[in-house]
C-alpha cells in the first residue's frame, strides 16, 4: 500500500490490493491502478475487461513492466495513462469518490473520478521471521528446493502461502500450498519415524 491515512480508512471501501479478488465490484466503473511494473499491467488488463476505464499512475517517466504488457496496455482504449503523478489522498467519506494526484513535472494537483483504487506496486513477503534460518530467494521470499512442494532445505520445514508464492499471490491458492505443506509435513513425518 501506499501507507496514506485516507488509504488506510477506506480499504475495502473502494481500495484494494487485489483485481481479481474485488474487480467485480466496480463493473461498469472507473478505477485507477497505481503501479508501473507487470503487477500493474496486469490489474490494468484485467479491469479493462471489467471496469468503463482504468487510469494507471506511475510516478516515473517510464514503466519499469515489461515491453510486451506495457504495449498491452497501450493498445487498449479503455486505459489512460498517467506517468509522472503520485497519489497525494484517496478521497470519500464512505466510499472512494476519487484520487488527488500531483503531476511530478509541473507541480500541478488534480482529481481523478472513480471508485476504487487498486495499489499494485509490488509486494513484500513477511519472512522476517525466518530470515538467516531458512534460505530466501532475492526476492524475499522463501526458497523451495524442488518446484512442485513445499519443502525448504531445512528438514521439517515446509513453506506454503504469501511467504512462498510470489506468481499468484491468492487466498486459494495459499490455501492450497496450505494443504499441501500439511501432506508433505505428514509425509515427512511418517518417513522419518520409520
Amino acid at each position: 500500500y501506499l501507507g496514506l491515512a485516507s488509504e488506510e480508512r477506506l480499504k475495502n471501501r473502494g481500495v484494494s490490493a487485489c483485481a481479481v479478488c474485488d474487480g467485480a465490484f466496480f463493473r461498469g466503473q472507473d478505477v485507477v491502478v497505481v503501479g508501473g511494473g507487470d503487477t500493474a499491467m496486469e490489474e490494468a488488463s484485467y479491469l479493462a475487461k471489467i471496469a468503463r476505464t482504468v487510469t494507471v499512475v506511475h510516478r516515473r517517466d517510464c514503466f519499469r513492466a515489461s515491453k510486451a504488457m506495457i504495449e498491452r496496455v497501450g493498445r487498449n482504449e479503455r486505459i489512460r495513462l498517467l506517468l509522472e503523478h503520485v497519489v497525494l489522498e484517496v478521497l470519500g467519506d464512505e466510499v472512494v469518490t476519487g484520487v488527488r494526484v500531483k503531476n511530478l513535472s509541473s507541480g500541478q494537483e488534480h482529481v481523478v473520478a472513480c471508485s476504487g483504487v487498486f495499489v499494485a506496486i509490488g509486494h513484500t513477503p513477511m519472512t522476517d521471521l525466518v530470515r538467516g534460518q531458512l534460505e530466501l530467494e532475492d526476492n524475499g521470499y522463501v526458497r523451495l528446493v524442488r518446484p512442485g512442494t513445499t519443502r525448504t532445505r531445512v528438514p521439517g520445514v515446509f513453506a506454503a502461502g504469501d511467504v512462498a508464492d510470489w506468481s499468484y499471490r491468492q487466498a486459494v491458492t495459499a490455501a492450497g500450498t496450505g494443504c499441501m505443506a500439511a501432506l508433505d509435513a505428514e509425509r515427512w513425518l511418517a518417513e522419518t519415524d520409520a
